[in-house]
C-alpha cells in the first residue's frame, strides 16, 4: 500500500494549512463562537473558492474527483484549528448520501450546489432513544397518494439549525428496530411541519433538535430505494468516522505541539519544568499513542474503499477504538501536564480536549465499537 502523498495532495495541504493560519486563530475562533450561526459564512465561501466543498464530488459535477485520503488530509487541517464550519455535514455526510442514493438527475442538481457552497445539508438519523443503534427508528414516512407524510424527531443533528435541506431516516415498514424498511428522505428544511431547536454541544459546534409533524413529501422525495436504505446509512456513517478519526489527530498534532512548548517555557524552581525526566516521559507517550492513532485514522480512510461490507465494517470499527483510545489519551495528558491553565477557557487546549471527547461519542463511542467488534469474534 502506498502512502505517499501525490503533489496535488501536498499543494492541497500546504494551501489549506495558509488559509487556517491567516483566518482562524484561537482568538478568531472565540469571536466566530459569539455568533448567531456560531461558524464564519465568508469562510465557508472561501472554502467554497478553493474547491474544498468540492473535493469529494465527482468532477462532471463541478468537484474536484478527490477521494478519502484528499478528505483526510483537509479533515487533519481542520482538526488543528477546530474549524467550526458545517463542513462534516454537508460534504461528509450530505454529499456521500446524495452520491450513493440520489440518481442522476438529483446529483445534477444537488452537488453542484455543495461544490459552490450554495447548499448546506444535514444527516438526520440519530434518535434519542436509539442510542448508537442504527436500526432504531420510530420516525416514520406513511403514503398518502402520491405523496409521502413524515412524523417523528431526531436527536443532535449536526448542523441542523443551518441546513437548507434536510436527509432524514424514516420507517416505511417493519418493525422499530428492524434492519429492512428504513427508507432516505431529502427534506426542505422550510417546509411546514419541520421544527428545530438549535443548540451548541459541548465543544462549540452546532447541532439541533428535529421534529416533522404530518410534513407532507411529494414522491420524489424519496432518496434511493425504498425500504433498504441501511445500507446507505451506514456507508454514510463510516465516512463521517474516517473524516473524524483525521480531525482527532489534527487536535492531537496540535495539543502535542503546545504541550512541548508549554513544558520548555513554564519555568519552575528555577527551570523549565521540561527537565523533569518523568514529564519528558509522558510527553513521549503521548507521541506513541499519537502515531497509534495516526496509523488507525489512515485504516478508517484506506477501508471506506473495501467492498466487502462486513470487513470494511471490522476495520472502520477498529479505526474507531483505535482513535478513540489515542485521543482520549493524548487529551487528558495534555490537559494535566499545562496544569490549572490547561481547565481555562481563554486557554486552548481545553477547546481541543472537548472537541475530541465530543467526537469520541459520534457514530457510536469507543465501548459501542468495542462491542461490535466482540461479536464478530463471538
Amino acid at each position: 500500500m502506498d502512502f505517499d502523498l501525490t503533489d496535488d495532495q501536498r499543494l492541497l495541504g500546504d494551501s489549506v494549512a495558509k488559509l487556517l493560519a491567516d483566518t482562524y486563530s484561537f482568538e478568531q475562533r472565540k469571536q466566530l463562537l459569539k455568533t448567531p450561526t456560531g461558524w464564519s459564512e465568508t469562510l465557508w465561501a472561501q472554502y467554497a473558492e478553493l474547491g474544498l466543498l468540492g473535493l469529494p464530488i465527482p468532477e462532471d459535477y463541478g468537484g474536484f474527483g478527490g477521494g478519502p485520503v484528499d478528505v483526510m488530509l483537509l479533515m487533519q487541517a481542520f482538526g488543528r484549528h477546530l474549524v467550526l464550519e458545517p463542513y462534516l455535514s454537508t460534504v461528509v455526510l450530505g454529499g456521500t448520501a446524495i452520491r450513493l442514493a440520489g440518481d442522476e438527475a438529483l446529483q445534477g442538481e444537488i452537488l453542484p450546489e455543495i461544490a459552490a457552497g450554495g447548499v448546506k445539508l444535514a444527516f438526520a438519523h440519530g434518535e434519542r432513544q436509539a442510542r448508537y443503534d442504527v436500526t432504531d427508528v420510530l420516525t416514520t414516512a406513511k403514503r398518502q397518494g402520491d405523496d409521502w407524510v413524515l412524523e417523528g424527531t431526531k436527536s443532535v443533528v449536526l448542523h441542523g439549525d443551518s441546513a437548507d435541506k434536510l436527509i432524514v431516516s424514516a420507517r416505511t415498514a417493519g418493525g422499530r428496530d428492524d434492519a429492512e424498511g428504513i427508507s432516505l428522505f431529502l427534506v426542505d428544511a422550510g417546509l411546514d411541519g419541520v421544527a428545530r431547536r438549535g443548540h451548541m454541544l459541548r465543544d462549540g459546534t452546532r447541532a439541533a433538535e428535529m421534529s416533522f409533524s404530518g410534513v407532507r413529501l411529494s414522491g420524489d422525495a424519496l432518496l434511493g430505494e425504498q425500504d433498504n436504505a441501511l445500507p446507505v446509512i451506514t456507508r454514510v456513517m463510516e465516512a463521517g468516522i474516517a473524516a473524524t478519526a483525521a480531525e482527532v489527530i489534527g487536535a492531537c498534532e496540535a495539543m502535542q505541539a503546545m504541550t512541548l512548548d508549554y513544558l520548555k517555557t513554564r519555568v519552575q524552581f528555577g527551570k523549565p519544568i521540561g527537565e523533569n525526566q518523568a514529564l519528558q516521559h509522558r510527553a513521549a507517550e503521548m507521541l506513541v499513542a499519537m502515531e497509534q492513532g495516526r496509523s488507525m485514522a489512515m485504516l478508517a480512510t484506506m477501508s471506506l474503499e473495501e467492498e466487502d461490507a462486513a470487513e470494511r465494517a471490522r476495520a472502520i470499527s477498529m479505526a474507531k477504538v483505535g482513535v478513540g483510545q489515542a485521543g482520549r489519551f493524548v487529551s487528558q495528558q495534555a490537559v494535566q501536564l499545562h496544569g490549572g491553565i490547561g481547565m481555562t477557557e481563554e486557554y486552548a487546549v481545553g477547546h481541543f480536549f472537548r472537541r475530541v471527547m465530543v467526537i469520541e461519542h459520534l457514530f457510536g463511542d469507543t465501548a459501542a465499537h468495542l462491542d461490535r467488534l466482540a461479536e464478530q469474534v463471538a
